[in-house]
């Protein structure tokens, strides 16, 4: 009997600490990503590298601590690039902030096909998912998806 009370007593201990982990998880908005632009630094027949920039807005009254990002980038409809962004930086409360990355792909998989899209646009549909990876405790990865449009260029 007292084997019965002490498994009945591990166990409601267990789900009390387990479901007060979840009530410790801060309550955030996600932040809202956006493409600011997206410009080609360098090429040749088989790879070509892209600078992207990107726009963080953090909706929150707590700055948000970004450990880096793991993406997948559309242009036009079609996988651009992918990849794990690992450039620590901190939006400020209710603020936001831009940063660079440098997006390497290849003729065959994206730019080929993009091209042949464009017919002398620059200005491109986007798409971008993924997950920010934060330092907030209970808090580690915060999902997004954002979708717009940004001009693409080629820098000198």
């Amino acid at each position: 009997m007292n084997k019965v009370v002490t498994r009945l007593a591990l166990a409601f201990a267990l789900l009390v600490s387990v479901s007060s982990c979840s009530a410790l998880r801060p309550e955030l908005q996600a932040p809202r990503l956006a493409l600011v632009s997206v410009a080609m630094t360098s090429a040749d027949i088989f790879n070509q590298q892209f600078l992207v920039r990107i726009n963080i807005e953090n909706p929150n009254d707590r700055d948000l601590p970004i450990t880096g990002l793991d993406y997948k980038l559309f242009l036009e409809g079609d996988g651009f690039a992918e990849g794990l962004l690992n450039k620590p930086f901190t939006v400020p409360a209710n603020g936001e902030t831009d940063f660079d990355m440098t997006v390497r792909t290849n003729f065959v998989s994206g730019v080929g096909r993009l091209l042949s899209r464009l017919n002398g646009r620059t200005q491109v549909n986007y798409a971008v998912e993924g997950k920010l990876l934060t330092d907030i405790r209970f808090l580690k990865k915060i999902p997004f998806q954002e979708t717009g449009s940004v001009n693409i260029a080629v820098l000198k």
